[in-house]
């Protein structure tokens, strides 16, 4: 072809001119969009059906402890603040095994990781958006019933300060509790991109673990062996969150014999604590190492 017929055509492309918005506005709106992808907000009616039904049954309870408080003119509530979430365990860990594969799974399966990574979200973004955003979203789940607690207290002219006092125990108690249980639950879930996997796995270390620990403290128990129970409560995560507020927020404890840790104890319990969502937060971001390639 001769030289002088080459030709450029223009066909309209215009650079972009808008507001460039950058890491930050990309990880609060990677955030936004997983929190409530948590409860299905955005997303097909059926995916809202579970976690709606798990937050009524979370609620449920908490309802009929307030009608009891009020229609017998209790002097307290029947159940405390720091031990509702233990006593509703499994219902958190049915929600956390159906939302964390889906607040990671997807993403993996579908291979959208590289997509996010391009830029100008980095890795540490993703995972702290995800950590962030599960641990919220059971936040909201475990701390919804103690607000009605809270409330159907004051309602029923129980003691202001000791009610006061009692709920923000809770809310550091599944403050707490949601962090922990949502590291643990995304670090399984993303292990594997099939999501029945990491449901199963999910339950099976949040669920079973409970289970196996609760035994062997009861063999403890009936052995006479009581210091052995406080120490066996470092190996579940729900037995880990009973001994942290049973040592330093005055929470009755779970274990038997309601024997829980001391204040020297509960210390160790709260470092095993902070190294499972440390640990949990560093195998999330070297999990996502491999997968943004």
């Amino acid at each position: 072809m001769p030289a002088d017929s080459t030709q450029i055509h223009n066909i309209g492309y215009r650079h972009y001119e808008g507001q460039r918005l950058g890491r930050a506005y990309a990880t609060r709106s990677l955030f936004s969009q997983s929190l409530r992808g948590a409860y299905g907000l955005g997303r097909s009616a059926k995916s809202k059906v579970l976690p709606m039904i798990l937050f009524g049954v979370m609620c449920a309870p908490a309802l009929i402890l307030v009608a009891v408080a009020v229609t017998t003119k209790a002097n307290d509530l029947p159940v405390d603040y720091t031990r509702y979430a233990v006593l509703l365990q499994a219902v958190i860990g049915l929600y956390l095994a159906a939302q964390a594969p889906q607040t990671v799974s997807r993403d993996l399966r579908f291979k959208t990781v590289p997509l996010y990574f391009s830029r100008p979200i980095e890795r540490v973004d993703y995972v702290r958006a995800k950590f962030a955003a599960l641990a919220s979203a059971l936040f909201i789940l475990t701390a919804f019933p103690l607000i009605v607690l809270y409330v159907g207290a004051l309602l029923a002219k129980l003691d202001f300060a000791d009610q006061t006092k009692g709920f923000a125990q809770g809310l550091v108690s599944v403050a707490l509790l949601s962090v922990l249980f949502s590291g643990i639950a995304l670090v399984i879930s993303a292990v594997t991109p099939r999501r029945g996997f990491g449901i199963a796995a999910v339950i099976a270390v949040l669920t079973i673990s409970y289970g196996a620990v609760s035994t062997v403290q009861a063999i403890a128990h009936e052995q006479g062996s009581s210091e052995a129970i406080s120490w066996l409560g470092l190996f579940s995560p729900i037995t880990l969150i009973d001994g942290v507020q049973t040592a330093f927020l005055g929470a009755t404890s779970a274990f038997p014999g309601e024997q829980g840790p001391s204040t020297g104890t509960g210390l160790v319990y709260v470092l095993v604590v902070l190294a499972l969502i440390a640990g949990s937060y560093a195998g999330l971001l070297r999990r996502y190492r491999k997968a943004g390639l």
